[in-house]
């Protein structure tokens, strides 16, 4: 077995090995026109290496030549340049090192371990436990210390050349994984009983199903995508529907298998999800960047939203009443963090601007208000005041107790992702 590579270069550009990972990679079922190999190599290589240029570098010094670190051509990149075409060949398709496929081979020689120890003792603060690493002898802490340690320190710990080995490197796993999709859209919710994410208080569930899941269940189906993340402008209340041309969403499936999709497959997943369910539905479904998910959060606090809601009052009212708050614009209101949020926001207050109010009459109790707001206005406490915490809210502009009953978003103007035509 080679005292340097510990067989990486002699069992492993064979055509047997290549067969056996692009095997794995086939039989995995992805989606990928080209890819990109990483391989993780035992770190005590790294240790080997340096032997090895030193020697050379000693017998090059003998006869007036030097050899710097620089002339050396890393044993990682020399598997590369091999293995790279042959993979390409039997995998049919290009190398690529932007791809999103990765074919990651993880190798390990158990019998060469404590190769490195000896580095801990002599360059110890190179070594610091890092609590997701199982060792602390990793490979960029080695290189860390081999730059750091005298020649006849490495040469008294280690010899050059580095003794044989009985045994060759194992390919421990081979992997494959495929860089994320992003998915967006805008989604409307007519159920006053949904939450937008799953509602879980101490560990148990309090409503069956989520905006989230209801849209999520089908594309992670779709994309064979071992999960997601779900983001959108700004969230709604259980309690609360959104209507109009609803609210901007986007999903990160990861580690999908199946990537491509025409335009008219994602219109019939759009279909698919909006049949399944009438709580919710799904417009304007399509791939997008992740940096296309920026203008989504970007637009979050700058834009405004327009809201209805539903107020009772406990005095009864009249239409001239309530006519003043028509003539209200660009009303500036102080929030104080609500009640309701402070378990998982920061107590703060917040100045929103409530751009314009237009009131319509119901009975002597009840109107309806249709309000244009700045992003991130608490329209609840707007209406009830929050036990103060809102300054000026309804009840105070009225001058009696006011309530609301029920709140609609009727949209959210961030212009985006792009309206697909039906």
């Amino acid at each position: 077995v080679c005292n340097v590579c510990l067989g990486i270069l002699q069992e492993f550009c064979e055509i047997d090995f290549v067969k056996k990972v692009c095997q794995k990679v086939n039989s995995a079922e992805y989606q990928f026109t080209s890819f990109v190999f990483s391989v993780s190599l035992p770190p005590q290589l790294s240790v080997r290496e340096h032997a090895a240029w030193l020697l050379v570098k000693e017998e090059m010094g003998k006869q007036g030549l030097s050899l710097a670190k620089e002339d050396i051509v890393q044993l990682k990149e020399t598997y590369k340049w091999i293995i790279h075409p042959l993979f390409s060949e039997e995998l049919g398709v290009p190398a690529d090192g932007k791809s999103l496929f990765e074919v990651s081979v993880v190798f390990a020689h158990p019998e060469t371990d404590e190769d490195c120890h000896f580095l801990a003792t002599v360059c110890s603060d190179c070594f610091k436990p890092a609590k997701n690493k199982q060792s602390v002898f990793t490979r960029m802490a080695i290189i860390k210390a081999l730059d750091k340690i005298k020649e006849e320190d490495f040469r008294e710990h280690f010899p050059c050349p580095p003794s044989s080995p009985k045994n060759i490197c194992a390919a421990l796993e081979i992997q494959c994984t495929n860089g994320a999709i992003f998915v967006a859209g805008r989604y409307n919710k007519y159920s006053r009983n949904l939450p937008q994410t799953p509602w879980i208080i101490d560990g148990e569930r309090k409503m069956e199903s989520s905006v989230e899941e209801l849209i999520s269940e089908h594309l992670m189906t779709a994309f064979k995508a071992d999960s997601f993340n779900f983001s959108s402008s700004g969230r709604e209340d259980v309690d609360v529907r959104t209507l109009g041309s609803g609210r901007p969403f986007a999903i990160e499936l990861v580690n999908p298998h199946r990537i491509h999709f025409t335009a008219m497959e994602m219109k019939e997943l759009q279909q698919k999800i909006n049949n399944s369910s009438d709580k919710i539905k799904v417009r304007d479904l399509q791939l997008v960047t992740r940096e296309a998910i920026g203008h989504m959060k970007e637009g979050e606090e700058e834009k405004t939203k327009t809201y209805s809601a539903l107020i009772w009052t406990d005095k009864a009212i009249q239409k001239e009443d309530i006519a003043l708050l028509d003539d209200m614009k660009e009303l500036k209101i102080d929030q104080k963090t609500p009640l309701r949020v402070l378990h998982r926001r920061p107590l703060a207050v917040r100045s929103r601007v409530i751009h314009t109010m237009k009131s319509e009459y119901i009975d002597d109790h009840h109107f309806r208000l249709h309000l244009k707001t700045q992003a991130g206005t608490y329209i609840k406490e707007f209406v009830h005041g929050d036990f103060g915490r809102t300054k000026p809210n309804i009840g105070l502009l009225l001058k009696r107790t006011a309530d609301i009953l029920e709140l609609d978003v009727e949209s959210v103007d961030v212009d985006w992702p792009p309206a697909l035509n039906d």
